[in-house]
């Protein structure tokens, strides 16, 4: 029987999670401001971009005022608001507003005339959905967050729609996200009945009651699955390159960096919240509930996207594919810190993501550049290109190195503490395997380097003018990316607090 008393509860609790909604409200309030003035001025060519871009920036205003308010569930445990997901909402936020900058220095997007005042609200969209997969802790809302997060990717993917290999892109995408989302909604719905609950505390309840292995192994392995698709994590990665190549630079840039951290971030919550006891020391192992290898089972995937990625990217001759292949690659290194399941190892992803949307971004901003202005993405069109624009050059080549995870740079400072987190619990052969795959790595960002700087290095060639906004926001990635390298003490305390501040431990 419904009374007085229960609706006042309901109301109540529905206000207070609203007052801590307010990132995403504002987020919500922005992707309505910029599609309603995209129709309001269509003669304003770029006023939907400066709209999304001040509503992220407020979005990010919110994020940092909400930080002493962190700790609370809210839509009766829908959601999480905790500086585990605050940081991966950061990362989100700046990926998105890097890219828009990108794109509004594209010459791929506004070729032909072409309309783009959807593209920023899409974007918008997408933002959204990446903000309610980072702070989930329910299996319905996972799945709406990551569908919300698909629907507008699938549509950017394929945005420059009369480009054949945009069409193609963009129906790959839809095909694979079909099937990987239909396999994890069955894998929740097995949980479901197994467990009774969608909260995933309440799972981890259930599960510590006593269940029946099989049908929780079955389950839990469709929703890695549908989470595996997400990060590009070998064998779900075969959308992966295809996409990467025909979708517009800007679009591959964000889905390599912001795509991956919201499926990180639902993994990490998932794997900790259902299958972890909270009874553990902050650096020891999650003590699992089941006498499942999950551990095994997420290094397996991790030694497969290092190797299969980077042995692959040997072979690429479009940079867009090759740097497909090194985003799979680096998915796998970052499951090493995934799979020791301990705040240490969970520290060291949120580290090496935060370098990696420095590092990522800045190598496709300048992709973007060279292909504007060559009109291809062939690596042998980069012969030369030391001597036709040498600033380009020598940022494209921090950025690699920096990938390789090669010191001074940022990418090592990631690489390092992953690396340590492994070692520190005794999985020695993964991080020899990672080791290896560094190695790897090498070669194929050093056949870049060779265009760039030993090849056609002659005064005949036509050098490129960079403009004064091109520079700045390339400088806007490489510096984080070189002094992160050499000052990381602010990253690693960012990065601990917010695992150790994590909801539910």
């Amino acid at each position: 029987m419904i009374t007085s008393e229960s609706i006042n509860a309901i109301v109540s609790a529905v206000s207070q999670s609203v007052a801590q909604f307010l990132p995403e409200t504002a987020l919500i309030v922005t992707f309505i401001a910029a599609l309603l003035f995209d129709i309001i001025f269509k003669k304003s060519k770029n006023i939907t971009a400066y709209v999304s871009i001040g509503g992220l920036v407020l979005t990010g205003i919110l994020l940092l005022f909400q930080g002493s308010h962190t700790g609370n569930s809210i839509f009766f445990k829908m959601l999480a608001v905790d500086a585990f997901g605050q940081f991966f909402k950061f990362i989100v936020l700046g990926s998105a507003i890097i890219v828009m900058l990108m794109s509004l220095l594209s010459k791929e997007l506004y070729e032909g005339g072409r309309k783009v005042g959807e593209y920023y609200s899409l974007i918008v969209g997408m933002t959204i959905g990446m903000f309610l997969m980072a702070s989930a802790t329910n299996l319905i809302m996972i799945y709406l967050a990551l569908e919300t997060m698909s629907i507008s990717s699938y549509v950017l993917a394929g945005y420059t729609k009369e480009i054949k290999r945009a069409s193609e892109a963009s129906l790959k995408y839809v095909i694979y996200g079909a099937t990987s989302s239909a396999i994890m909604i069955y894998g929740m719905s097995l949980l479901f009945g197994l467990t009774g609950s969608l909260n995933l505390d309440a799972i981890n309840l259930a599960i510590q009651s006593g269940v029946d292995l099989a049908p929780l192994l079955i389950g839990g392995l469709m929703i890695v699955v549908g989470i595996g698709y997400k990060i590009s994590a070998v064998p779900f990665h075969f959308w992966t390159p295809d996409v990467y190549e025909g979708a517009p630079v800007t679009i591959t840039a964000l889905l390599s960096v912001a795509s991956k951290a919201a499926g990180f971030a639902i993994l990490i919550r998932f794997f900790h919240l259902t299958f972890a006891t909270s009874a553990f020391s902050n650096n020891a192992s999650w003590p699992v509930l089941t006498s499942i290898d999950w551990k095994m089972i997420i290094a397996i995937m991790s030694v497969l996207s290092m190797t299969v990625g980077n042995l692959t990217a040997l072979w690429q001759t479009n940079i867009k594919r090759m740097l497909a292949y090194s985003s799979i690659s680096h998915a796998g290194f970052m499951l090493m810190g995934v799979l020791v399941m301990n705040d240490l190892g969970v520290a060291a992803v949120l580290m090496y993501f935060l370098v990696y949307m420095f590092m990522n971004l800045g190598a496709f901003i300048i992709v973007m550049f060279i292909a504007d202005k060559t009109g291809t993405e062939e690596i042998e069109e980069y012969a030369g290109l030391g001597f036709r624009s040498p600033f380009l050059a020598i940022c494209l080549a921090i950025f690699l190195i920096s990938l390789a995870g090669l010191p001074p740079t940022a990418g090592f400072t990631g690489k390092f503490y992953v690396f340590a987190a492994v070692l520190n619990s005794n999985y020695v052969w993964v991080a020899l395997v990672g080791i290896i795959n560094s190695v790897i790595g090498l070669f194929y960002y050093a056949k870049v380097f060779r265009n760039m700087f030993l090849r056609n290095m002659d005064a005949d060639q036509q050098k490129f003018t960079v403009s004064k906004p091109s520079i700045a926001l390339v400088l806007l990635t490489v510096i984080p990316t070189l002094l992160f390298g050499v000052w990381w003490s602010p990253l690693a305390q960012w990065a601990q607090h917010s695992v150790a501040m994590f909801l539910f431990k």
